[in-house]
This record gives C-alpha cells, sequence and structure tokens, in this order.
C-alpha cells in the first residue's frame, strides 16, 4: 500500500526559513500541500515564492518572538506545525570569546526555540488537533564542540527542552528533534572549504555525501504528518550515520 504525506490545509511556521536548511524545509511543507510561513531577521536575498508568507522577526527577543507566532497563527487561523530551525555559530577561541557574543549565541540557540514553543503552544493547545512542534539540533549536542561551546551547549540544551516539553505538552502537542551534521547549503564552501578538501570530508560521512536541506526536510513533514502521530520526545538523526572514530583511519 503506498503511503503519501498530505499537508493541505495545514499551516507551518519556519524559523530561519529563507535560506539554507530553513529554506530546503520550507520547500517540502510547501510540495506536500502545507500554508507556508518562514520568518527570519532579514528578508531573503533571493525572492521567495509568491505562495509563501514572511514574517520578519528577531526571535532572540521574547516579544518579538511571541508576536511572529501570533501573525504566523493569524495567516491561516491555526497552526499546525513550528520547525526550530533559526540558530547556528561562528568559531570562537571559547577562552577569549566576549561575554555578549555567548549571550546572543545561546539566545539563538535555545531562548529563541524557546520563546517560540512557548507561544505556539498558546495556539495549538486551543485548537482541534493540537500540533507539532520540531526543533532542528546538531550533532555537537552529543559530543564536545571546540570553538563553539556555547553552541554546542545550547544544541544540549534544545534536545533536553524538547524531551521535557514533550511530556509535559503530550497528548495535544508534539515536540521532537532532528539531530543534523554536515549539510551541503549555498556557506558550505565556509565551513567545508572546497575541492580535495570538501571530498575528503564528505567521503568520512559512512552515507557517502553531504545531507541537502532537502533531506532534513523530508524528516520534518513526516514528524508533522499523522504517520509520525505517535513519536514525541524523539530525536531523529539525520546525520548519513554519524562522524567516524578516529582510530578507525589510524595506521
Amino acid at each position: 500500500m503506498a503511503l503519501e504525506i498530505d499537508l493541505t490545509g495545514r499551516s507551518v511556521l519556519i524559523t530561519g526559513g529563507t535560506k539554507g536548511v530553513g529554506r530546503g524545509i520550507a520547500q517540502r511543507f510547501s510540495d506536500a500541500g502545507a500554508t507556508v510561513i518562514v520568518c527570519a531577521r532579514r528578508e531573503a536575498e533571493t525572492p521567495l515564492p509568491a505562495d509563501w508568507h514572511f514574517i520578519p522577526a528577531d526571535l532572540r527577543d521574547g516579544e518579538a518572538a511571541y508576536a511572529a507566532v501570533d501573525a504566523a497563527f493569524a495567516v491561516a487561523g491555526r497552526l499546525d506545525c513550528v520547525v526550530n530551525n533559526a540558530g547556528g555559530s561562528p568559531p570562537a577561541d571559547t577562552a577569549e570569546a566576549p561575554p555578549k557574543f555567548t549571550q546572543r549565541i545561546v539566545e539563538l540557540n535555545l531562548l529563541a526555540p524557546y520563546y517560540v514553543a512557548q507561544r505556539a503552544h498558546h495556539h495549538m493547545a486551543n485548537q482541534v488537533g493540537g500540533g507539532s512542534i520540531t526543533n532542528i539540533g546538531s550533532v555537537v549536542a552529543n559530543r564536545p564542540s571546540p570553538t563553539t561551546a556555547a553552541y554546542g551547549a545550547a544544541k544540549a540544551g534544545l534536545l533536553q527542552l524538547s524531551t521535557t516539553l514533550a511530556m509535559e505538552w503530550a497528548p495535544d502537542i508534539r515536540v521532537n528533534t532532528i539531530t543534523v551534521g554536515l549539510i551541503l547549503t549555498e556557506q558550505a564552501a565556509l565551513f567545508y572549504g572546497e575541492g580535495a578538501v570538501r571530498e575528503r570530508i564528505e567521503s568520512e560521512i559512512p552515507m557517502g555525501r553531504f545531507a541537502m536541506p532537502s533531506d532534513v526536510g523530508d524528516v520534518a513533514v513526516w514528524l508533522a504528518s499523522d504517520l509520525a502521530g505517535y513519536i514525541t520526545g524523539a530525536e531523529i538523526a539525520a546525520h548519513g550515520g554519524g562522524e567516524r572514530p578516529p582510530f578507525l583511519g589510524a595506521d
């Protein structure tokens, strides 16, 4: 029996959805028929599809995050799914990172999704069918994260937050985490280099390639669908098999 995911009539808010992984996630929801709402601090450099809705917001500000979720709810009169994707961090020497830098990284990667989830609960808990919240996590939540210590700590906190909210808000609202690894986006060269260097990094991934934003989007669409109706509090790894232990390459 063929199974097809159809999200027609449902609305989704994707934070950081104007580029990179977020845009790939938004596209897969659009492909499934959902009403797509994306938010970011700035408008997209590449124009968004005409049927997508854009909300400008700095989600590190709790009041702004609440207002963005309210605006997303107003688009369709309901909010069925939120994907907390906005995040990231430039590298920094942990011993020298200024307090303000660290604060902003934690705000973006932990507090912003916290605020968004809080306000999403306000709407989802009062609508028929409840809702689904998916947090985009990272492999650094489960391993050391040199030069991105604040980011790794925030992602570890996000994973814990997901499991707590899943238990606290069940059964009406499901909360899950997608843990991602290396992803090929328009900024990949800044992190992974190019040519032979990037090929070497890619060869170390068990699946033999970087993830595409659409790979993450496919998991997010499934988690938002009725097919995942019993899935909450889960950490879904979409990292291509993880990172090879260094000893495997030793002579």
